[in-house]
Order: structure tokens, then sequence, then C-alpha cells
């Protein structure tokens, strides 16, 4: 009996249309996978954001997840140069990683009922950093809150996440998704020096059923909230 080399199906792909401004991966989760989690991501730079559409498996949060809803992290290297940013072990592909993007369906547990909302964490890693926690906490965004940031149709959830936070700038964009148990996956994208991102010609993120570029989102925080 043979033994599959790849026990999980890991495909990167580009876009027909606009292979060189964004990039599309897919990831096939194992079938006892019980938390809801991304199997079709398209990333790119738009104006001064960099723009997520990531397709879960089922909802990432609300009850039919219960207390095992999404739980997933994005890592960009911004320059595309793994001696600076996060610091992992020498050969982890999350190296060089400036911005880390945690997608966390939650509960409100503030009121008089526990509401389900997706939440988003924006960590800025630094040479310093050596785990994903030691990277400071610049934003967190909230569905409910910041239409203008986050924007969900079914178990697809479209993000704007800001990309002017004194992060290291280059020509070229590493992204780095890795799913609970399985190979890294990795992509490469135009930088904010590419001249791409300004271009207009990718449109990933969108309200309702417009495209652009939306104002300055999500709640500055100081210390951070479990």
């Amino acid at each position: 009996m043979k033994t599959p080399l790849l026990p999980l199906a890991l495909t990167l792909l580009a876009t027909s249309a606009m292979a060189k401004d964004r990039a599309t991966f897919r990831y096939t989760p194992p079938p006892d996978e019980e938390r809801p989690v991304v199997v079709e991501a398209t990333v790119g730079p738009q104006g001064s954001d960099f723009a997520l559409r990531l397709r879960f498996d089922k909802p990432p949060f609300g009850q039919e997840c219960g207390s095992r809803c999404a739980s997933a992290t994005v890592l960009l290297d911004t320059d595309s140069n793994t001696q600076s940013g996060l610091k992992l072990s020498d050969k982890a592909p999350e190296n060089g990683a400036d911005l880390a993007l945690v997608i966390q369906g939650t509960r409100d547990l503030s009121g008089t009922s526990s509401d389900g909302y997706l939440r988003v964490k924006v960590r800025r890693l630094s040479d310093d950093s050596r785990t994903l926690d030691d990277g400071e906490l610049l934003t967190e965004l909230d569905h409910r809150r910041d239409p203008d940031r986050i924007h969900i149709e079914g178990n697809t959830v479209f993000l704007l996440i800001d990309a002017t936070s004194n992060l290291p700038s280059g020509r070229k964009v590493r992204v780095v998704y890795h799913p609970p148990g399985s190979k890294a996956i990795q992509a490469s994208i135009p930088g904010m020096l590419s001249g791409s991102a300004s271009s207009g010609k990718v449109m990933i993120f969108r309200r309702g059923g417009s495209w652009g570029t939306a104002q300055q989102g999500g709640k500055r925080v100081g210390t951070e909230s479990k």
C-alpha cells in the first residue's frame, strides 16, 4: 500500500488576470479539523493598505462553532527580508515577518447576551520578537465596529489592513499562512515600493457591492485586550 506523499493538499495559485499584483493560495484541511480554517485566501496591496479575502470552510464565528471558532494567523514580511522582524528557529518560514494578523471568532461577554463577532488583532513584529506575543499590538478590529476594515459575506472575510504604521517597505512582500498541524504556505505579492499598490489594479476588499480604500479604521491599543 502506497503512502501518499502529501496527506494534505497545499496549493499555491496565481490569479490568471493579475498574477503579478496579488496571490491566491488554497488549503484542504483534514476531515477531523474542528475549528474553522482558511481554505482560500487572496492577498494584495490596495492603496495604502494590504487587502485580504479569506474564505473559511465553515462560519468563523457564531453559534455554529461554539467555543471552537476561528483562530487563524496570516504573517506579512513587508520588506521580504528574513533578517529583520520575527526571529524563530533558523529554518522557520515565519522568520522575517513584520506584521501578524490574528483573526479570531470570539464572543462579547460584556452584556447580558454573549454575541459572537470576528476580531482581528494586528501586531507589529520587531527584530526583538521571538514569538507572536512579543509583537506590539497596533490595532484591534471588530467587524461590528469597523465595517470600513472588515466585511463579511457568509464564510468569507474581507480585510483591509493599514500599511502605514512605520513598517519596513520593499518592492515585494512575503505572505505566510501556517495551517495547524501542516506545512506553511508562502506567497509573494508586490510591496508598497513597487507601484502596484497605487495603480488601482488590485481590487480585493469590498463593502457590499462597492470596492475602494477605507478610511483609517480600528482602535489604537496601548494595553492589549485579551
